[in-house]
């Protein structure tokens, strides 16, 4: 190794252990402390988002059970598709930002920056897919209100499958875009050199948050769109 390249690599460890001891909050002894304390509270606020959805899917799941006819007719309407390849793009982006995690344990600010920002570009796919999903049915008369159409023998239960529908996924989106603000921001910050491979909770919570948000879709999509695909799959 010659004497630049390993001048090179002192500064560079000197630079990753200012960076490291920036980072470290004064309530915390050490970065591994600070980030064990980071990750539990990720884990509680995770925990109440898990209570809220399943708060939504609960009631679904007692209509569906009272009113299966009505909930199988509406989900005719669905776009079946669109839901298949939304789904096939958040798997893809949870890989990535798997990736990010990955990458920022290793140390390679770079990596990190790259595949956060094809796990945004996916997010904004799927929340373009969603649009798009949401206008057909605006132009189909199906959503829930005074324009509400349905041919189906039980139009009001029916009705009120598209009022979970688009509560669910409305909140759903809701989630995603924050993800999306969130994983642009710590992309940010990984292209200014802020996380090294001591500190990077950051990208480890905006992980697992998206996860969570990917986890959530991989049950609305078999709830809402595959009911009345359960024959033919």
């Amino acid at each position: 190794m010659s004497a630049e390249t390993s001048h090179g690599n002192v500064i560079a460890g000197d630079l990753a252990q200012t960076v490291s001891a920036h980072a470290l909050q004064h309530q915390f002894a050490d970065l591994e402390q600070q980030r064990e304390s980071a990750t539990l509270g990720m884990w509680v606020f995770l925990i109440t988002e898990i209570m809220f959805f399943g708060g939504m899917f609960a009631i679904y799941l007692i209509f569906r059970f009272l009113y299966p006819v009505a909930f199988f007719q509406a989900s005719e309407h669905m776009l079946f598709m669109a839901g298949a390849v939304n789904t096939a793009v958040l798997i893809c982006s949870s890989l990535f930002v798997a990736l990010a995690v990955h990458a920022a344990q290793e140390g390679h600010r770079r990596r990190i920056v790259v595949f956060l920002l094809l796990a945004l570009l996916l997010g904004l796919v799927f929340l373009g897919i969603k649009g798009y999903e949401y206008h057909d049915h605006w132009v189909d008369h199906k959503v829930p209100g005074a324009m509400f159409q349905f041919e189906g023998t039980d139009p009001v239960h029916s009705e009120l499958f598209f009022e979970l529908y688009f509560v669910m996924t409305g909140f759903h989106a809701l989630h995603m875009l924050i993800g999306v603000g969130l994983v642009g921001t710590v992309a940010w910050f990984a292209w200014r050199g802020r996380y090294t491979p001591a500190y990077h909770n950051p990208v480890d919570n905006v992980g697992l948050y998206w996860h969570f948000v990917d986890i959530i879709w991989i049950f609305l999509f078999p709830l809402l769109y595959l009911i009345s695909h359960k024959h033919t799959l």
